[in-house]
């Protein structure tokens, strides 16, 4: 429970159907803990359940917030919540309930799990979609999806307002958040200023043609896709189109050379826990918001996957989840590690 409307009204639900409920509130590394965790006791004794706080901060500075930051000063662009739901939410959270004597652990996320005609558990999309969260959970295992449950799945968010209105938890629930959940009103640049000490140099800003045409104060600061903050005025505007930790260069370009039609996919997680007969078309994700793209996917060496889209896709981020989908099913995903020809 985070003490927002979505694993509020999950709680609520599952009572309704005669589940013992107990709520589990994780203490990570959220701005202003001690208000969170009195707004979800709240909730949790105006539903009637117990509530128990699991201090998982250590582990959630190791597996999410030294990966996030190693990430940005690699020149890649992370996803902190992918790697939080499989590691901390879904892993040390789950593995900690269940050692209590629970049975299954429910989000709120809106997604859906159902057993597949060979007895697999699949993940699929919620029905909301402006509100479905698979791609987040492209990471997960057929040993988690079988101890999780997802009562929002079938619902919209707009269903889950009106049902917490019923149910008259109005005012007992905080703001949604829709950032990165440690940051608050952070940016990533003050973020990693203040919680980790490196030595970054400065370098040059490159031109996709060769030309030197500015100087940045270190590649964590910037993002592919990125226009804000180049201070390279232009008649159109420049875009961070690569980062090159190697030679600490950014290298920028115009809208039209944003767009890659191949990637290549490294930690590749098959949620089915074996791969697909390759070469195969899916839909593929590259971050949350985008819209699926159909390509090909491809054995590359090793253990990555090579994705061709049929369209160029905008502002390919290394860093970022590719995640794979079959109509409504997440088959796996697995972190960018670059473009390829």
């Amino acid at each position: 429970m985070s003490g927002g409307v979505d694993s509020s009204v999950t709680a609520a639900l599952l009572k309704q159907k005669g589940y013992a409920v107990e709520g589990v509130f994780m203490a990570l590394a959220q701005p202003e803990l001690a208000q969170h965790v009195a707004r979800v006791k709240g909730v949790a004794e105006f539903l009637g359940i117990p509530l128990e706080v699991v201090d998982l901060s250590g582990a959630f500075k190791k597996e999410v917030l030294d990966y996030f930051a190693e990430s940005y000063f690699s020149g890649m662009t992370p996803n902190p919540c992918v790697v939080c739901n499989r590691m901390i939410k879904c892993g040390k959270l789950l593995a900690h309930v269940l050692d209590r004597s629970a049975d299954m652990l429910a989000t709120g996320h809106y997604a859906r799990i159902e057993r597949g005609p060979e007895g697999d558990y699949q993940l699929r999309k919620g029905r909301d979609p402006k509100k479905d969260q698979s791609y987040f959970l492209c990471w997960l295992t057929q040993q988690q999806l079988a101890r999780l449950i997802f009562p929002l799945g079938e619902l919209t968010k707009q269903e889950v307002y009106k049902i917490a209105a019923g149910l008259g938890l109005d005012g007992r629930y905080g703001s949604e958040s829709q950032d990165i959940c440690f940051l608050k009103d952070q940016s990533v640049s003050e973020f990693l200023t203040e919680h980790y000490v490196r030595e970054t140099a400065p370098g040059p800003v490159v031109t996709v043609g060769g030309e030197v045409i500015g100087r940045h104060q270190g590649i964590h600061h910037y993002t592919v896709g990125q226009r804000r903050g180049l201070g390279i005025p232009d008649a159109t505007p420049y875009y961070v189109v690569a980062l090159d930790r190697q030679k600490n260069t950014v290298i920028v370009g115009k809208q039209d050379d944003l767009f890659r039609n191949c990637l290549t996919v490294r930690k590749v997680n098959w949620i089915r826990g074996r791969q697909p007969d390759l070469p195969q078309y899916f839909d593929v994700r590259i971050r949350y918001r985008h819209q699926a793209a159909r390509a090909k996917m491809e054995q590359a060496d090793g253990e990555k996957v090579t994705v061709r889209f049929d369209e160029p896709q905008r502002a390919i981020t290394p860093g970022q989840f590719a995640a794979f989908y079959l109509d409504d099913v997440v088959l796996g995903g697995g972190e960018i590690a670059g473009t390829c020809e």
